[in-house]
């Protein structure tokens, strides 16, 4: 009964996640919405695995086709959701089936194979693939198999390099959907793809162990699966965690203005919302909220998500976390230099930071220094002056 239940648990938290994302679809993101296909993708597999090693020979035969069709595809839909969340604005089957053709044609071949194969040779094959050795139809399947196999491995270690480039280079983007700006290193978004590194482990382990040698061992199995289970669980919170703060894009207006340098002159358009931007930052210290997100920001100045980002990047080279952070790091600097004896919690709380942590991080990223360092070197700044 255990073993059952944990077989099952990947097809239970997948299931469990493709609700939440239902019941909360109008508040959710794109990229949360299309996680869902990955959810999908991995109740189909997840369940033909433990239909395989229930086991349930009767059914599996059956199965398999549909586990090798899909699980084809399904790391190249997990970088379609990383796309998502940092340089495409929605799905398009015209802009990413170039991902999914060549794992999906792999698969078709294969399933052509398994039509093709006489069913009681094949049947017999899937829980033992030494049997039918002399056998035309078996021989194309094994080979098959064994590139699907390999092809699976590729795909996951490509998935997982292309992935950490889009973060490397957008991660500030998709750190927004979490309207999140305390440390600005993106480690929401980081952490979705540490969580396919735990999958990828498990489903390397598990290829490499192979089927055979898996199926009587039922505390390798267990380990396996849950690890599956954890981080399926943890795609789907971080998933479904994120905020659908962008509704309004403004492509047209965005890629007229992407060429545009550092500082250069405003539109009109430009010069309003900078002029609302800037009033709520001076005048009213919005910074020294320690809760603040780029969603309050959107709603007090009255445009979207990405235009806020984009006026920012363009005006002061900085992502929206960091623009923030300088705000607090000024103000840090005038309460430290009014008070040198303040203590570093009190720090925090009066220049928005929230946390002694997010200061001491905020402000080694910002000059370099440890807080420490910091503190004498505008000490002594403020002795020389005087």
């Amino acid at each position: 009964m255990i073993h059952t239940l944990i077989l099952l648990s990947p097809v239970y938290i997948a299931l469990f996640w493709i609700i939440a994302f239902q019941s909360n679809k109008k508040n959710q993101s794109t990229p949360a919405k299309f996680l869902n296909v990955f959810m999908f993708i991995a109740v189909v597999c997840f369940f033909g695995q433990f239909v395989f090693f229930a086991p349930y020979p009767d059914v599996f035969p059956y199965w398999e086709p549909f586990l090798a069709l899909l699980g084809s595809i399904a790391f190249p839909v997990y970088y379609i959701y990383f796309r998502l969340l940092t340089v495409d604005e929605k799905f398009s089957l015209k802009k990413h089936a170039k991902f999914l053709i060549i794992p999906l044609l792999i698969a078709i071949v294969y399933t052509v194979g398994i039509i093709l194969a006489p069913f009681e040779q094949y049947k017999a094959w899937l829980y033992n693939e030494n049997l039918y050795p002399d056998s035309p139809d078996i021989q194309f399947l094994g080979v098959m198999r064994k590139i699907i196999k390999l092809t699976f491995m590729v795909l996951l270690v490509i998935t997982y390099f292309l992935n950490r480039g889009l973060l490397k280079k957008y991660a500030h983007k998709a750190e927004q959907y979490y309207s999140s700006i305390e440390d600005g290193k993106n480690n929401n978004a980081r952490m979705m793809n540490y969580f396919l590194i735990f999958i990828s482990l498990s489903c390397l382990i598990a290829h490499l162990v192979g089927r055979k040698l898996l199926l009587p061992s039922e505390t390798i199995q267990q380990i396996i699966w849950l690890i599956f289970a954890a981080a399926l669980y943890g795609i789907g919170y971080m998933g479904f965690t994120q905020k659908a703060i962008n509704p309004t894009f403004e492509p047209a207006i965005i890629k007229n203005e992407e060429n545009n340098t550092s500082g250069a002159e405003l539109s009109l358009s430009q010069k309003v919302i900078m002029k609302k931007l800037l009033d709520i930052f001076e005048t009213e210290k919005i910074y020294l909220n320690s809760q603040l997100n780029i969603t309050d920001i959107v709603q007090l100045v009255g445009t979207n998500r990405t235009y806020i980002s984009t006026i920012i990047n363009q005006q002061y080279n900085q992502n929206f976390c960091s623009f923030v952070n300088t705000y607090r790091m000024n103000e840090l600097e005038q309460i430290f230099t009014a008070d040198p004896y303040t203590n570093n919690k009190l720090l925090a709380e009066k220049s928005g930071f929230g946390s002694f942590n997010s200061m001491k991080r905020a402000v080694e990223l910002r000059t370099g220094k440890s807080l420490n360092e910091w503190k004498s070197e505008v000490l002594a700044k403020g002795s020389k002056s005087e």
